[in-house]
This record gives structure tokens, C-alpha cells and sequence, in this order.
């Protein structure tokens, strides 16, 4: 069983952050660890108020991890202030696992801002050199690069502007497409289109972070990164299709509909 690693801010409704990162790896096999970064008040709803831990506590939280299990890959999720982003980037160059996906993290899917603008710059220079793959949505790719993306062309050249700034790969997210919900893969060489029918859906709570967690749990356990990227792909597509209807707002996607289904679970 390969382990790994969620470094992100929680959600007590279950939803997005830790907790999804940790549904997901399970889904997938792997043993989940967690580091919390902010402590978050959020539901389907939306974002209430979050506060950040202490950049001293997270380090130790990751040294804690790093120091006692073998760590395969690390998925980065809310990371909101300047300091909380240096002091990962320390452990990340101290221990230097084998693969590191990030998550940019700036909006709720409610519109709460959980990155603040002093951050920006810092998360640019510091943290996503330190990527294996960066999975930017379109208003957090137009927020990296001042662009306005709205065709495939835009998005392709957001990707390249992306992966200019360190990242040895990038997926340009396009699931806020309303044509449908292509995504868009560069890794510093070929550029590859992966595909997606768009779902009418309000179980959209945490799906970045699904997404992203599932690309480390593939990698983690072998895949290439494009296959990581197309397995992580269509299994938040099932996750949305086969969702419950869960809170009053943007309820979850199923994390564990395969394995529900294999048990013999009905009406999954």
C-alpha cells in the first residue's frame, strides 16, 4: 500500500479539503496522512471564516509524517498566507518526495477568497516551482496569468505561461466551461486534451480537490502522469454522476461509488 500525503485545510461538512483529499486516497488504495493548514468553517453552503495554523505547528505536523512513514506523494490543497507557503516549500526541498501535486487553492467553490492577494506572488515563485503538476481551474489559471480564458487556444497558451513559471506539468481545468468540461494537459513539451462531458450537477463541493488527490494517488501507485491525469479525470466524472444529495448547497461528489458498488451496496 503506497502513502500519501494531504497538506491542506480541513471542511467539517466532509466535502473538499482533508477530508476529501483523505476519501479519495482511500478510494484508490493508499494509505492517507494529513497536514492541516487552516482550520476552515464551511459547508455546502459556502466558506463562514477560517484561520490559519502557525507555520511552526505546520512544519512540525510535516516533520512528524516525514520522520516516522515513508511518504510516496504529497497533495497541496489551502495554502492562504506567505509564511504557511515558505515553510512548506522548506520541508518539501528537505525531504523531497517523489511526487508533488498542488492544488491552488484561491477561491471557494461558494466565491470565498482563501488565498489573500499578498500570497500571490509568493505561491508563484516559491511553491509551484516545486511541482510535479499544478491543477489550476480557469479563474485561478486568469489569476496566475492576468489572462481572460474562454476558448481552448486561451487555454492551451495559459498552460504554457503556467508551466514558465516552474511546474514540470500543468492541467488547465475546464470544468468552469459551459460547452463541456475539457481539460487541458501540458508538460513542458506536447500538449493533450483530455476530454469531458459537462454534468448538470449542484454536487460539485470539492471536486479540485478530488481531482488533484487522485492524480497523486495514481502517480503513487504507478501510473504516468497522463494516466494519472485521465484515470483522476473520470473518476470525479463517476464521483459527480452517481453523488448523493447531501446539504442544502454544492453537496459532495460519491468518493467511494466503485467500492460501494463492488460490495454490493444497493441503490449506488
Amino acid at each position: 500500500m503506497k502513502h500519501v500525503l494531504s497538506i491542506a485545510g480541513t471542511d467539517p461538512s466532509g466535502g473538499a479539503g482533508a477530508a476529501a483529499d483523505c476519501k479519495t486516497f482511500c478510494a484508490h488504495g493508499c494509505f492517507a496522512m494529513n497536514v492541516i493548514t487552516a482550520v476552515v468553517s464551511q459547508n455546502t453552503q459556502g466558506v463562514r471564516s477560517y484561520m490559519d495554523v502557525t507555520p511552526e505547528l505546520i512544519a512540525d505536523q510535516i516533520d512528524a509524517v516525514f520522520e516516522d512513514v515513508s511518504v510516496d506523494a504529497v497533495k497541496i490543497g489551502m495554502v492562504s498566507v506567505p509564511v504557511t507557503i515558505r515553510v512548506i516549500a522548506d520541508k518539501l526541498r528537505q525531504y523531497k518526495p517523489p511526487f508533488t501535486v498542488i492544488d491552488p487553492v484561491m477561491v471557494a467553490t461558494s466565491g470565498h477568497r482563501l488565498l489573500v492577494p499578498e500570497a500571490e506572488d509568493t505561491l508563484k515563485t516559491v511553491l509551484l516551482p516545486l511541482a510535479d503538476v499544478l491543477t489550476p481551474n480557469l479563474p485561478e489559471a486568469e489569476v496566475l496569468t492576468g489572462m481572460t480564458i474562454e476558448t481552448f487556444a486561451q487555454m492551451e497558451e495559459a498552460a504554457k505561461r503556467i508551466a514558465a513559471m516552474g511546474p514540470k506539468a500543468v492541467l488547465v481545468k475546464g470544468g468552469h466551461r459551459m460547452e463541456d468540461a475539457t481539460d487541458i494537459f501540458y508538460d513542458g513539451h506536447t500538449l493533450h486534451y483530455f476530454k469531458g462531458k459537462r454534468i448538470e450537477s449542484t454536487s460539485t463541493h470539492g471536486t479540485g480537490c478530488s481531482l488533484s488527490s487522485a492524480i497523486a494517488s495514481n502517480l503513487a501507485n504507478g501510473m504516468t502522469l497522463p494516466e494519472a491525469v485521465g484515470a483522476a479525470k473520470e473518476y470525479v466524472f463517476e464521483g459527480i454522476a452517481h453523488a448523493e444529495p447531501i446539504g442544502k448547497g454544492h453537496g459532495p461528489i460519491n468518493h467511494f461509488y466503485k467500492l460501494y458498488k463492488e460490495a454490493g451496496m444497493k441503490n449506488i
